[in-house]
């Protein structure tokens, strides 16, 4: 059973922390990949559209006869064809969205956890609390736990909102809860800073 550290927000330690073995996860790299694609598809609004030559206003006499005129037939001045027509299998509103099964999504999401544990990519904080938005002891806290100026995700157990306002100024900087953690919050941050609390509540969570 793997172990990590637990720091103050001075970055003393001040404990640690024994991981299950959902920690300690290796490989899984196409699981992880296909769930970030799959949460990726689902952010599509896919509402793009484009209008075919039914859409496209006009057109609806012909043009000129079809014989006897030396030119190419043509029924509509909205071909596709014509300049200002309609577009040929153009892009139609469609839904992107699909899921992958709960066990696949957890899977996935510990298995990204575990390769940022083993980088040395997260920190364990005993608390981190502010009884009013604070932006600069923000700053402060990041820079004593060398995090300052990169791309950090901090996980709290339970929405905190002087925290949550005291960090979305700061560029790099995202807030979520444990319980609403998914994988590409995960990877698309460089660093990971969580609570010992939201820890504990990872743990909790099922797989």
């Amino acid at each position: 059973m793997a172990s990590i550290e637990i720091k103050d927000i001075k970055n003393n330690v001040v404990g640690s922390m024994d991981l299950s073995a959902r920690f300690s996860m290796d490989g899984k790299g196409a699981l992880m990949h296909e769930a970030v694609v799959s949460y990726l598809a689902n952010q599509r609004q896919g509402t793009h559209a484009t209008k075919t030559k039914g859409l496209v206003s006009g057109g609806g006499k012909k043009p000129w006869k079809q014989k006897h005129t030396g030119r190419a037939r043509a029924g509509s001045s909205r071909s596709p064809l014509w300049r200002g027509g309609g577009t040929v299998f153009g892009p139609q509103p469609r839904d992107y969205s699909y899921e992958l099964p709960k066990t696949a999504r957890r899977t996935a999401l510990f298995a990204a956890f575990s390769r940022k544990i083993k980088d040395g990519e997260v920190l364990v904080i005993e608390g981190i609390k502010f009884e009013e938005p604070r932006t600069k002891e923000m700053v402060s806290i990041l820079k004593n736990l060398g995090l300052a100026g990169g791309s950090t995700l901090l996980i709290v157990s339970e929405v905190d909102r002087p925290v949550v306002l005291s960090a979305r100024n700061i560029p790099g900087v995202s807030v979520v809860c444990a319980k609403d953690l998914n994988i590409y919050e995960v990877v698309s941050h460089t660093k990971v800073l969580v609570t010992k609390s939201a820890m504990e509540v990872l743990e909790a969570r099922p797989i």
